[in-house]
């Protein structure tokens, strides 16, 4: 009798679970390793597939025997473990990679520090409102190779890739890619040299080829210097500023396609997203969207009635004639100008949280513009409020949401708006962004109840 190839999954959340449901479906034997306790959900989905498993600890003599080696993207490629794989000789790949090998369809791949999520999102509502047989996974918090073990087949799949899922995917080759933006993030894991956190975003479309395309911010000044560098053969489907060269524009009322015959409009007023960070990101999926074969009538319905995922740019109540936005996913400074630069009244800024050693340079210009008051939230404010200090005429030191909630209502008058855009991480008050997200639109519904 042949031996079944032997397959080990480093780590057991999502993307873990997945591949070791596929991995099964595809008849290999399979073995499941996490590091610390499994979600009850995903050790009920592997004991009832009959798949071995342990958790709490790793067995390095059954993960070193394997034929194959599918980690979780949270696992570094210098973890000791992975670097004794390799030494090995046994090939360590990325769930999507792994997956991908069991479809046929077409992919689109998002990239980019910031806007991913968002911009993935509608790529697969334009897709899937055309009645395209689309699959999302990925980043975005859906396993690809789970989509598959459960039997689902797609003509398109739209993925959100991290750079550290990138690195785990050598040879990976969309249909289309899209390059948002690279902007400092995640340094830790690659030893702090911003360079190799740049090679792990372009490897995105190093292995492209001329009939596959790349869709770029040509606004980036990194992706600009890295497209000189590195020998891309894709399409070149740049997006630019109002009267440049470029496959679609981002002109003062509307974004602006270029086509062989006439240029499409699809005006500010119709889309629901808001701010020019988030046209840009609209213009990257509509380009996608037509790649795809979506018609323009399609595409400009499906612009109206897209919802985004929560806690970016989210309004989540209005009191007094003051708006109260939501976006808790903007963990970083660059995310924080962007939120910024979408708001179009006087602002009540929230934000603080872990620092993740900030330079608030890019924000003075912005912030003297927009802010009228700063409330900082967090353990440890003391570096916001004197970078702040005589740039916002109001600075309040806060060190909960609710008290930093009382203040926003305070400094915030109608006709303001009140935004938590963190700039932080949310680890020293809340679980995540998300909680910290939930928390805020919970009071903004307390204090509209109590009014």
């Amino acid at each position: 009798m042949n031996r079944k190839e032997q397959i080990v999954v480093l780590g057991g959340g999502e993307s873990g679970t997945g591949a070791a449901l596929l991995a099964a479906h595809k008849g290999y034997a399979v073995f499941l390793s996490e590091k610390t306790q499994l979600a009850d959900a995903y050790r009920q989905q592997l004991v009832e597939r009959g798949i071995p498993f342990e958790e709490g600890g790793h067995t390095l003599e059954k993960i070193l025997n394997a034929d194959k080696v599918i980690k979780s993207p949270g696992i570094p490629d210098n973890a000791p473990i992975v670097a004794e794989l390799r030494q090995k000789g046994v090939p360590v790949v990325d769930e999507l990679s792994f997956a991908l090998d069991y479809t046929p369809a077409k992919v689109i791949a998002i990239t980019g520090t910031n806007g991913k999520t968002t911009t993935t999102l509608l790529t697969y509502h334009l897709l899937k409102e055309a009645g395209l047989k689309v699959g999302l996974a990925g980043n975005v918090g859906y396993s690809l190779a789970a989509l598959l073990a459960a039997g689902n087949s797609y003509d398109w799949l739209v993925l959100e890739v991290s750079s550290f899922q990138l690195d785990g995917m050598p040879g990976f080759r969309p249909y289309t890619g899209i390059l948002l933006n690279i902007t400092p993030d995640h340094l830790d894991r690659y030893e702090y040299r911003f360079e190799n956190y740049v090679a792990s975003k372009m490897q995105l479309c190093s292995s492209m080829h001329d009939d596959d395309a790349l869709i770029f911010n040509a606004e980036d000044p990194v992706i600009a210097e890295a497209l000189r560098q590195y020998d891309i053969k894709a399409q070149m489907l740049p997006v630019a500023a109002s009267g440049k060269e470029a496959a679609a524009n981002l002109d003062p009322d509307w974004i602006r396609i270029k086509g062989p015959v006439r240029d499409t409009l699809y005006p500010h007023s119709d889309i629901v997203l808001r701010g020019r960070h988030n046209y840009l990101n609209t213009a990257c999926a509509v380009l996608a969207a037509y790649r795809a074969g979506v018609s323009e009538a399609s595409i400009s319905q499906s612009l109206q009635s897209f919802k985004n995922a929560p806690h970016r740019l989210e309004k989540v109540g209005e009191t007094g004639g003051v708006e109260w936005i939501n976006d808790s996913k903007a963990t970083n400074v660059d995310a924080a100008w962007y939120a910024l630069d979408a708001m179009q009244k006087p602002v009540v800024w929230i934000a603080g949280g872990t620092d993740k050693g900030n330079d608030y340079d890019q924000l003075q210009a912005l912030v003297r513009q927009k802010v009228k008051a700063l409330v900082c939230m967090g353990k440890d404010n003391e570096k916001l409020l004197r970078y702040f200090n005589g740039i916002v005429p109001i600075l309040y030191d806060t060190h909960s949401l609710e008290e930093a909630m009382q203040k926003a209502a305070e400094a915030a008058l109608p006709g303001d708006v009140v935004l938590l855009a963190p700039a932080c991480a949310s680890f020293d008050l809340f679980k995540n962004y998300i909680d910290r997200g939930d928390q805020f639109r919970k009071k903004v519904d307390e204090i509209k109840n109590s009014r």
